[in-house]
């Protein structure tokens, strides 16, 4: 009889995260994050316990890993279907409202995606409540975001097409907090013309020329 070849241990780890992935971001979306258990996402996952605290030490940790994959995956898709997308996210056609534009209206995609939307609402509002995850949502999902937004508006300071003395980081915050908040909130619809006129109206100005 020929010897059976040894189980991959790699690949059924992997496997094994996957389907933890997967149960953290199901289970939160369906009870939110106070019912979500270590306990729940291991039966959903088919896994036992000990696997995931041997990977994390927080079921915080777990679902912030989960929802990070998640956003990779999605940006690795779009990554491939958009060839003139830029290598940071944020194209720099040299049309800095179109450019602006184009961003926020991939991302009221985003916010509306069912993956995406139910989990991210969750971990938003228990990091309104929860320092540890709102510690973690800030610094791992939230900050790289609007990094990538102060970089494009100091591009277009070097440009001319922004004033010099504008600070990029309280000046991002007038097209992405409403934004944010609408969404979060379900104060108003949220749509392509929202965010268009969110652009127009922080790039312009509210005052008379």
């Amino acid at each position: 009889m020929p010897d059976k070849p040894a189980p991959d241990a790699s690949r059924r780890s992997e496997k094994s995260r996957r389907a933890i992935y997967a149960a953290a971001l199901a289970l939160v979306a369906e009870t939110g994050y106070p019912k979500t258990t270590i306990e729940a996402i291991a039966a959903r996952a088919g896994v036992g316990k000990q696997t995931i605290y041997r990977w994390w030490p927080s079921k915080a940790d777990v679902l912030m890993e989960a929802f990070l994959d998640l956003g990779e995956q999605a940006a690795a898709r779009q990554e491939g279907a958009r060839a003139d997308r830029q290598p940071d996210g944020i194209p720099d056609t040299g049309d800095l409202a179109a450019d602006l534009k184009t961003v926020l209206r991939a991302t009221v995609d985003a916010l509306f995606d069912p993956a995406f939307e139910a989990p991210a609402r969750a971990l938003a509002a228990e990091g309104l409540v929860n320092d540890q995850v709102g510690r973690q949502y800030v610094a791992k999902l939230l900050q790289p975001q609007l990094e990538l937004y102060v970089h494009r508006l100091r591009s277009a300071q070097d440009t001319g097409a922004v004033r010099p003395d504008i600070d990029p980081r309280i000046a991002l915050e007038l097209f992405v907090s409403p934004l944010a908040q609408r969404w979060l909130q379900r104060t108003a619809p949220v749509s392509y013309e929202y965010t268009d006129t969110l652009v127009d109206y922080a790039l312009h100005g509210l005052a008379p020329r």
